[in-house]
């Protein structure tokens, strides 16, 4: 008898085939000892498009929404088809009496097994391996604790709520929205809110009007105090001029101990963040590094949202981290001993723990990884040792100064001890572009209170008020983690837009879809991306929505709320927006018009000449000139006239063409094509040939 392991992706059945001892490989699958090893590629089965259901659907139309499939279809992918019917005849295998659910452990994961598990009619039992490494002990560990497969119906029912949901919102909305602008509009839960969040801080950096405001600093022995805010310059020229030249006292000081507390381990939004701070990468970018180290047995499972470990991992992540301690360039930190303890929190990890490195870190050829995957290992070893070790402790000291009646400020700090911040300042040393530093502040001199500053140099500087920054993937990701959090229940376990194993797929939609362009490291909506989220409704732009849904979907999966309660909303909100958003007014119409580019201006009227698929045409259209491409003087010649060409012809009357062709001849020419426009229904064009040169035998 003989046990199916499905799992999600062909790396890890090899994996996977490899910790079982399992070296025989078939078409599709590995086999050996018992055991089957095959794999889906990603969604095999996936529910099938709107025309399935009816042909009417094939074309968009209003009076066909909202679309409210009951029951749903699922269709296999066409391009994976092959490997789908490898999966169903391994069930059908009389000698398979059960199967185990190796794909990813998570919400999609689940649903990738189940779709397919359905899709062939399989009904035999099967159990689930849930697992978070990919080390040959973890698989086997893993194995020897297989789940039964109904423990996770309830995840499974959250898994096919998510999908019909985005599936009804997407349809409907996207062709709703599209059939009233007449533009393709993909509108979705969770990138509609993160562009509304994007298009609402272009809008402030736009409307922003900068402020000019001022200090006055006083230049000390060693240090610079420096006056509040001072908006008019008067007022500054006037404290500066009663103070230069003058004695200043220290009236004031104020030393505070301030701890410093190691930062937590990366789950995988952290880890994108500050990847894409450090190093530029963008979200995809760490996500793809991640999961390539995680097939490579380097990193634990990379789509997790936890930031601690659990009791039980103590051990092990005690010896990964003498491990990361000796790996370049680690191996400079000042000794310290590792506080394990600090990592652990049983309450904080529900589906995985948070990123490692794993045991494999002893035998890896760091030095030889692919620059990218090189780096997030690094990054990952790197929070790992600052995680552990002590706190960073320093003196913040606070100064402050009377002259001449105004008071004036230094700050400082005095280190005390360095701790996880020496760890942190030895990797960023190895980095060959160093990130901003935060500390600003500098270490103030020896002063007591009393003490006496005499004559002091007083002076004036200038300084405008900052519009909001652009986001970046960094500051975007956070910003989509932390959405809608002031509307859910502080229980909620999962809150923000989107999960850490979909952001980065939302900002990559984002930017495909032409809705949001890359500037450098900036995100920035484009026109039809700020449009997009000027005529949705707030329900659909609000992260609000889906902060909800995650909510719920969340609770789903526990058991502790009805499927078909969530699918009944969701079904009434598609409804209802239908209902609501039936028409538009003329200008809302024109929002998403494509902006043409002017080619040149009509010789007869002045008015702007525009590119349309088939001619140059001016804009007016009374006055009726019009250069047609598939004129016969051009399709005789086999040539088609260019933008370039057309507009050589509006600015000069003219344009040299090399290459016509010569029917009579049966040969090719070049010659200059002038316009010859008499104002009639149809522009004419002239040949014009250069003059032949004189040669010492006469004309050439």
């Amino acid at each position: 008898m003989s046990k199916l392991v499905i799992c999600e992706k062909p790396s890890v059945a090899k994996s996977i085939a490899s910790a079982l001892g399992v070296t025989s490989r078939a078409d599709g699958y590995f086999e050996g000892g018992g055991w089957l090893i095959s794999w889906c590629i990603g969604h095999l089965v996936g529910l099938a498009d709107a025309a399935a259901y009816d042909d009417r659907y094939k074309k968009w139309r209003y009076e066909d929404l909202p679309i409210l499939p009951a029951p749903f279809h699922y269709v296999v992918s066409e391009e994976k088809a092959d490997q789908f019917h490898i999966l169903r005849s391994l069930m059908e295998r009389p000698d398979v009496t059960e199967l185990v659910n190796a794909c990813d452990a998570g919400r999609e994961g689940e649903l990738i097994f189940r779709l397919v598990y359905e899709a062939a009619g399989c009904s035999k039992p099967f159990s689930r391996l849930w697992i978070s490494s990919m080390e040959d002990a973890a698989i086997r560990e893993g194995f020897a604790d297989l789940h039964p497969g109904a423990d996770y119906d309830p995840l499974y029912q959250s898994a096919l709520c998510r999908q019909k949901a985005d599936w009804l919102i997407g349809i409907n909305a996207s062709r709703l929205f599209s059939v009233l602008y007449h533009r393709t509009l993909n509108i979705g839960r969770v990138q509609t809110p993160t562009l509304a969040m994007l298009a609402d801080r272009d809008s402030k950096i736009v409307l922003f009007r900068k402020e000019k405001y001022h200090y006055v600093r006083l230049a000390l022995e060693g240090a610079e105090a420096v006056s509040d805010r001072i908006v008019s310059p008067e007022d500054a020229q006037a404290i500066r001029d009663a103070c230069d030249g003058q004695r200043a006292v220290c009236v004031s000081l104020v030393r505070e101990k301030k701890t410093e507390n190691p930062p937590k381990l990366y789950d995988l939004t952290t880890l994108q963040r500050e990847a894409n701070r450090v190093f530029g990468y963008t979200a995809k970018q760490t996500l793809d590094y991640a999961q390539s180290l995680y097939e490579k047995k380097l990193l634990t499972y990379p789509r997790t949202d936890s930031r601690y470990l659990t009791g039980d991992m103590a051990e092990t992540a005690s010896v990964v981290l003498h491990l990361a301690a000796r790996v370049t360039p680690f191996d400079a930190c000042p000794e310290f001993f590792p506080d394990v303890l600090a990592l652990v929190n049983d309450k904080e990890v529900s589906d995985h723990h948070a990123i490692l490195p794993t045991l494999e870190l002893e035998k890896a050829n760091v030095p030889g990884l692919p620059v990218g995957e090189r780096n997030i290992l690094l990054l990952v070893c790197c929070k790992l040792l600052c995680a552990a070790a002590e706190p960073f402790v320093y003196e913040a000291v606070t100064a402050t100064f009377d002259c001449g009646g105004h008071t004036f400020t230094a700050k400082g700090k005095q280190v005390l001890s360095q701790g996880w911040r020496a760890i942190q300042e030895v990797f960023r040393s190895s980095l060959k572009e160093k990130p901003e530093d935060e500390d600003a502040e500098g270490v103030l001199p020896a002063l007591t209170e009393g003490q006496v500053f005499e004559p002091v140099s007083a002076s004036v500087t200038e300084h405008f008020t900052s519009p909001p920054k652009p986001y970046t993937e960094d500051t975007l990701l956070s910003a989509m983690e932390n959405a809608g959090k002031e509307d859910m229940p502080d229980e909620a376990e999962r809150k923000g837009l989107g999960t850490p194993a979909t952001r980065a797929a939302i900002i990559e939609k984002l930017v495909s879809g032409g809705f949001v362009e890359r500037k450098g490291k900036n995100l920035i909506p484009t026109k039809a991306g700020v449009n997009l989220v000027t005529v949705l409704p707030e329900l659909l732009t609000s992260p609000k929505l889906t902060a909800d849904w995650e909510q719920r979907l969340n609770e789903v999966a526990k058991g502790q709320a009805s499927p078909e309660d969530f699918m009944d909303g969701i079904e009434a909100m598609a409804a209802e927006l239908v209902r609501k958003y039936s028409h538009i007014s003329e200008d809302g119409q024109k929002l998403f018009q494509p902006e043409k580019e002017t080619v040149g201006l009509c010789p007869r009227c002045g008015k702007p000449v525009y590119e349309g698929k088939k001619n140059f045409a001016c804009s007016d259209r009374a006055c009726q000139f019009v250069m047609w491409k598939n004129d016969r003087f051009w399709t005789s010649r086999r040539k088609e006239m260019t933008r370039k060409m057309a507009a050589d012809l509006l600015k000069k009357g003219r344009t040299s063409v090399k290459g016509m062709w010569s029917e009579k001849k049966g040969s090719t020419y070049d010659a200059v094509v002038i316009l010859d426009d008499s104002g009639g229904k149809y522009v004419n064009f002239k040949l014009e040939f250069p003059k032949r040169k004189d040669g010492v035998h006469g004309k050439k």
